[in-house]
């Protein structure tokens, strides 16, 4: 009988233990969903944006128009200089860190866009 009301006793507070777990696991679920929206309307405006460039479109409209790109780099090929800006386009891993494979290159010769993308990029051979 001595053990019936100790299971009596612990059944409550294990109920109520388990609704606590529940209510921050919900929490953080709502967390993730509020970023991941954010990620994915972000990743959508640099895709639109993205789709209308044009060759030639300056450095300064471009970051005017798309904002701070995720990754800038400079790259030299004998006496000429190249600007790479990278812009999240998708995500690989959800684990809220953009890397390169998860943007879209645009490569910019005398403040000029010249070209975008991985392969075109690659095409390039930059250092």
């Amino acid at each position: 009988m001595h053990t019936i009301k100790k299971i009596a006793l612990t059944f409550p507070l294990l109920l109520t233990l388990s609704g606590c777990v529940i209510a921050i696991d919900a929490d953080k679920r709502s967390e993730w969903d509020t970023q991941h929206s954010q990620w994915e309307a972000r990743e959508q405006n640099n895709r639109q944006h993205i789709q209308s460039l044009q060759l030639g479109i300056s450095f300064a409209d471009i970051t005017e128009k798309m904002g701070i790109a995720d990754f800038n780099e400079l790259s030299i090929k004998g006496s000429e200089q190249y600007q790479i800006l990278y812009y999240r386009t998708q995500r690989k891993q959800q684990d809220g860190i953009t890397t390169k494979d998860e943007c879209t290159p645009l490569i910019f010769k005398d403040n000029s866009l010249i070209g975008w993308g991985q392969d075109y990029l690659k095409s390039m051979q930059l250092p």
